[in-house]
């Protein structure tokens, strides 16, 4: 067994409190957080936010990614990605994504591209990487930017590299269901200082004095009544002290962290060996999967009464009941009613747009890894077996 929030976190915490808020103290651990972060992905920035969504629209507007500008997406993931965009008055266009993996996939994206792309988003679906060398190569052949969406994924690898080394900026979240908590946070990573000091502006009301490494404006600067501050529109998307303080506690225990979960899915494979109900999400070998969750697709022509059954007589059995997918961006009333008729939205957003992922959808079950305690993941892996053997 181990602990979600350890005697670490706690201890980091206080010590934020106990500072009081100073001035002179307050960006200590956030400061010691974008550093350490920095480290473990192997980039020299990284750059605390408020949550993994503000993230994406700090990226966004630092690669100059503007109003009408259209930037790639996948519609099988939670809509943050999408709404990132509309949040920087850009235009979201859907890609379909692959059957195997779910993640987004390379020809559609390039099937989807126009003289209007500016940048793609891809997400590391349920903890597992995209596949980075044709995505890359495809936005080196177009000139646009890569940001990864890596809300699910922490510790996960592709071709040996951790997925977050890859794109021009990748987004972490420390919402609570994430592999790092601290409730809510973010984190931005990039290579480039020209792109991290866009970034660091952004996400702190434009102000003059902060940089790709300085996250604070000094005291010298705001005791002269001279000192011009804002020198861009920005948001005040910034970490909190407390958070960064969690959040580094967290960082300290990652692979504890991830590995629990790992262990959980390893014990639910074994439940559904030999089974024809189900289907695995594929991870290729050149891949490890971080495991956010344990995701199958129900094999069944009747996924709007089957799935249904299944998780009534998995709950039945004494399990914890399972998630759905989201349902597909493009399907939310937000985007039916409202973003089809903003102007500069081309694709029609109805059956048929993604078919991969308008299949998988409906018939996707994702069981929880986070059991802090592993005797609690082999009951639940009992269960999926019984479970199976049932239905």
């Amino acid at each position: 067994m181990i602990e979600r929030i350890s005697t670490v976190e706690k201890a980091y915490c206080m010590q934020a409190l106990d500072n009081a808020f100073q001035t002179s103290k307050n960006s200590i651990f956030n400061n010691k957080l974008e550093a350490a972060f920095a480290k473990v992905f192997n980039v020299p920035y990284a750059i605390g936010h408020i949550n993994g969504t503000a993230t994406l629209h700090t990226a966004l507007a630092a690669l100059n990614v503007k109003l009408g500008d259209e930037v790639i997406v996948p519609p099988l993931t939670m809509s943050s990605t999408a709404l990132a965009v509309l949040q920087n008055n850009s235009i979201p266009v859907f890609a379909d994504v692959d059957r195997a993996t779910f993640n987004i996939s390379p020809a559609s994206i390039r099937e989807k591209i126009t003289n209007k792309t500016k940048a793609i988003i891809t997400v590391a679906l349920y903890g597992l990487s995209p596949e980075y060398d044709e995505i890359k190569a495809i936005c080196k052949e177009y000139n646009i930017g890569l940001i990864e969406d890596n809300a699910e994924c922490f510790l996960g690898t592709y071709k040996g590299k951790y997925v977050g080394e890859f794109g021009d900026f990748a987004s972490f979240s420390f919402q609570a269901s994430k592999h790092l908590t601290a409730g809510e946070g973010g984190m931005l990573t990039c290579y480039s200082e020209e792109l991290a000091n866009n970034a660091r502006r952004f996400s702190s009301l434009g102000y003059a004095g902060v940089s790709a490494k300085q996250g604070k404006i000094t005291r010298d600067d705001i005791q002269d009544p001279n000192y011009s501050r804002h020198v861009a529109l920005g948001f005040n998307y910034r970490m909190s002290e407390v958070c960064a303080a969690v959040v580094l506690g967290q960082l300290e225990r990652a692979q504890e962290l991830v590995n629990i979960r790992i262990k959980t899915a390893e014990l639910y494979h074994e439940a559904i060996k030999g089974s024809s109900l189900v289907t695995l999400q594929y991870t290729p070998d050149h891949c490890t999967n971080s495991y956010w969750s344990y995701s199958l697709i129900l094999n069944t022509d009747n996924p709007e009464t089957e799935w249904y059954r299944f998780r009534k007589l998995f709950k039945e059995n004494g399990g914890d009941g399972f998630y759905a997918a989201w349902k597909l961006s493009y399907f939310e009333p937000l985007f039916m009613n409202e973003v089809q008729n903003i102007p500069g939205i081309w694709q029609q957003y109805k059956k048929g747009l993604c078919p991969n992922a308008e299949y998988l959808q409906p018939r996707m079950l994702q069981l929880k890894t986070n059991y802090w305690n592993i005797e609690e993941a082999k009951q639940q892996a009992e269960i999926l077996y019984k479970t199976l053997k049932e239905f």
